[in-house]
């Protein structure tokens, strides 16, 4: 169950997106995937910048978006929270984000098995989106 803290972070990255990279990314929360086996709903999602469908707006998305962000609440674990890479990244995404509040950190992953660690004041660096974002107004 979402916490004020996911919430706040959901925001603050959603904030952050929106103003240093104003018409590049849609980005967009809780949006259901069709990933195998059973479908996924990130917490966040970015696809290409583009006009909304207001008469096609299918429950699961097939198409992929550009990066996924997990944020880890307190009942998930580390397994739990890299168990979700393989089937996003084999669905088509370019990166996955996996947030961890209880260390102020964010793990870019550009495959299921390699990932950067970033954390209390970094710039994040997304290099497959070409993304940077201070974690400090992240974890604000």
């Amino acid at each position: 169950m979402p916490t004020l803290l996911h919430g706040a972070i959901q925001a603050n990255l959603i904030v952050q997106v929106a103003i240093n990279y104003p018409n590049q990314f849609r980005i967009a929360s809780e949006v259901t995937l069709a990933t195998k086996p059973d479908g996924s709903t990130p917490d966040l999602v970015l696809y290409p910048a583009g006009a909304l469908d207001f008469k096609n707006d299918p429950s699961r998305r097939t198409d992929a978006p550009l990066l996924a962000v997990e944020i880890q609440s307190a009942s998930q674990s580390t397994k739990d929270m890299v168990a979700k890479l393989e089937p996003y990244f084999y669905f088509g995404l370019q990166s996955c984000w996996i947030v961890v509040p209880e260390l102020q950190a964010i793990l870019v992953y550009d495959t299921p098995f390699h990932y950067t660690f970033f954390h209390e004041n970094d710039m994040l660096k997304d290099t497959i989106l070409n993304i940077e974002i201070p974690l400090a107004k992240v974890f604000a």
